[in-house]
């Protein structure tokens, strides 16, 4: 338990969430499109080309996604259906929205979209970190947080203004904690330790 690898067993066979198109109730909610009456396109691109999009009609207690999909390169199919909403009341005042995944009515804040628009559960996926081994885990954390301390290109060893010098010194010991992690890791892999 907790070697080497031993996150990756269980999600071997699974497809994984960033290859999916994701409709997130939270980005909608924030620029203000949960209005009832409203209809609206949202589009996914890459590298700054259109590569899907999606309309959305809002009700009052849900609402309607209509597109269009083909399986496996064939025909066309118009897709048109309601997707529940739920609100939630957060602890200092305001709502939160939900969506009910039309499959299986859990309460979700992602959908991700194939023939149908779903939860992660519902489609099988997993999340790319769970199938990280120790190194790749170890390397992207550390990443994470050079770039929060703003150490792009190497590590300087200064503080970012602004940031208090214990939550800096925390970060800076973290830091080091996971690039050695990583690097250990690495001479493990490709068995640099002499024997």
């Amino acid at each position: 338990m907790g070697g080497s690898g031993s996150g990756n067993r269980w999600q071997s066979g699974k497809r994984t969430t960033c290859h999916m198109r994701v409709l997130d109730i939270r980005r909608l909610y924030r620029k203000k499109l949960l209005v009832p009456g409203r209809f609206f396109n949202w589009m996914w691109s890459r590298d700054g080309e259109r590569i899907a999009d999606i309309n959305i009609a809002v009700a009052e207690y849900h609402v309607t996604l209509s597109y269009r999909t083909r399986k496996d390169g064939g025909e066309w199919e118009d897709r048109d259906y309601p997707v529940s909403l739920t609100w939630t009341a957060c602890r200092f005042g305001g709502q939160r929205p939900w969506f009910l995944c039309p499959r299986c009515g859990r309460r979700v804040a992602v959908l991700y979209g194939g023939a149908t628009f779903a939860c992660r559960h519902c489609h099988n996926l997993a999340y790319a970190s769970q199938r990280e081994d120790e190194m790749s885990r170890a390397m992207r954390r550390a990443q994470k947080i050079q770039n929060r301390l703003g150490w792009y290109d190497r590590h300087d060893g200064t503080k970012p203004k602004g940031m208090h010098w214990r939550t800096f010194e925390r970060l800076a010991e973290a830091y080091k904690y996971y690039d050695m992690r990583s690097w250990l890791a690495m001479a493990q892999r490709f068995n640099l330790f002499p024997p």
